[in-house]
């Protein structure tokens, strides 16, 4: 595919819902000054949006949006499903930025998320059965850590954590894993930022990874330094299906930033932070949930096939 074919399908890849945002403070049944990054889920056919919502004081936790459609309609829950335990020294300023698997074989929900500690931003996990009651299993990785998710399935018996330390000032997306959730190793670097480019500054996931008959399909972030501040766009990745390690493919250009008016107005302008996605295997159709800068929650639906035919045409890792 030649350069000019690829930014013609690569600029059609995803589309904005037509009446994004689809949840503001504003639709909020208390006090709110944000909501946004929200984990996703569907469960009994209705779609779960775990939102993180940043309070008057600037510490966030986590409430449980509903919808039948995942795009309309949306009930909001009257109070937090997560919120800081006060006991708790690794959630004492907030959690936020929730990604959501299913874990088939231990048929619960596992969420990772951040914990806001006195000593920096750490992945903790949460397990559900239902989104009524939690289990939360605590860190599972030291400060500084976010942008944290686990793949649905286990490799030769392991776990897989896809997450984003900062080792040495450097922000690249690393993989780990581990035989229980609790005791993790086998850390390596899985993309790291690229000089110069639109991902040059630091990358961390998006959504968590989604399988494909192509492999697992990874949706990131990357942030450039500009002139007026940091700009968040986002970018694809192509993994192998029994060794994530290993990258196959991956997005020269970004596929999704801060376009219409909308998503440039908000606490931080400039970001478009992926962190939900849901499969919808008749229609072959992605959708994601995005934070619209730092305040409001966006929709953006995509075709798998056109997704993963973009990233077969980009260069070979």
């Amino acid at each position: 595919m030649d350069k000019q074919a690829s930014r013609k399908v690569h600029h059609a890849l995803f589309h904005r819902y037509e009446k994004n945002p689809i949840l503001s403070p504003e639709d909020w049944p208390y006090m709110a000054n944000a909501t946004f990054n929200p984990g996703a889920a569907t469960i009994n056919g209705e779609t779960i949006l775990l939102v993180r919502v940043e309070d008057m004081r600037g510490f966030s936790h986590l409430t449980i949006a509903r919808s039948n459609d995942g795009k309309t309609d949306w009930h909001v829950d009257d109070h937090p499903a997560l919120k800081p335990e006060i006991e708790s020294r690794e959630e004492q300023w907030g959690l936020e930025d929730p990604r959501i698997v299913f874990l088939e074989e231990r048929g619960e929900y596992a969420i990772t998320y951040v914990s806001f500690s006195s000593s920096g931003p750490l992945v903790s996990l949460a397990l559900t059965e239902d989104f009524q009651r939690f289990t939360r299993v605590g860190s599972i990785m030291p400060p500084e850590d976010k942008d944290a998710s686990l793949f649905p399935r286990r490799f030769k018996g392991r776990y897989a954590l896809i997450h984003r330390p900062i080792i040495r000032g450097e922000g690249d997306i690393w993989i780990s894993f581990s035989p229980d959730l609790t005791h993790w190793g086998d850390h390596r670097v899985l993309l790291p930022t690229r000089p110069g480019w639109w991902d040059s500054q630091r990358v961390g996931l998006g959504t968590p990874p989604i399988e494909t008959d192509e492999g697992w399909l990874v949706i990131y972030h990357g942030i450039r330094m500009t002139a007026s501040g940091a700009l968040y766009r986002v970018g694809l990745a192509l993994l192998d299906l029994e060794e994530p390690w290993r990258v196959i493919r991956r997005s020269d250009e970004w596929v999704l930033g801060p376009h219409d008016r909308y998503q440039r107005g908000g606490d931080v302008p400039g970001v478009t932070f992926p962190t939900g996605a849901i499969l919808d295997k008749d229609a072959d159709e992605l959708r994601i949930y995005y934070g619209i800068a730092d305040t409001r929650v966006g929709l953006a639906t995509a075709n798998v096939r056109e997704l993963l035919d973009y990233i077969l045409s980009c260069p070979q890792s």
